[in-house]
């Protein structure tokens, strides 16, 4: 049966129901010289509806996000051939010991409870980790690949 791309315009709440679930990215920011940079990421979507990444302060990610503010991300599906959207935002970098209770809130949205919060918070300040939350401004549909409709017929559409 031959896949048809499509391409499937919607608000913000439909948005966030559709990245929700979906916790692997593709975080693009801008090197120095203009030229985008690509982080593989794991991230979430707040109680807000922001996109948290969790990171470290040495990280390219977040040297350009101090720098250029301005952020997009590709959220993918669990499959390459299975539906995605990009995000474009302004993001904030949060470092530790600040950072933790955002840290606690992205683990939460991405995993659920964590047996001990108190060890996973000194973790997390001992890691020195830091959060970035993205403020959605802007999406493109949710696309999903495949073969124009017009090059599809109605019989490779009932295989």
């Amino acid at each position: 049966m031959a896949s048809i791309a499509t391409n499937r315009h919607v608000n913000r709440d439909e948005l966030v129901g559709f990245v929700r679930p979906r916790h692997q990215g593709v975080l693009l920011t801008s090197r120095r010289d203009g030229w985008p940079q690509s982080s593989l990421v794991t991230m979430g979507v707040s109680d807000d509806g922001q996109l948290l990444v969790s990171s470290y302060p040495e990280r390219a990610k977040v040297h350009n996000l101090r720098r250029n503010a301005r952020a997009s991300m590709v959220v993918m599906s669990d499959t390459f051939d299975a539906e995605w959207v990009q995000i474009d935002g302004t993001a904030e970098v949060i470092d530790a010991p600040d950072s933790v209770d955002g840290l606690v809130e992205y683990f939460r949205v991405i995993s659920g409870e964590h047996p001990d919060w108190d060890e996973y918070r000194r973790a997390m300040v001992r890691q020195q980790k830091s959060l970035i939350r993205i403020a959605v401004e802007r999406w493109g549909p949710i696309a999903k690949g495949g073969f124009p409709a017009r090059l599809v017929s109605d019989s490779d559409q009932q295989s």
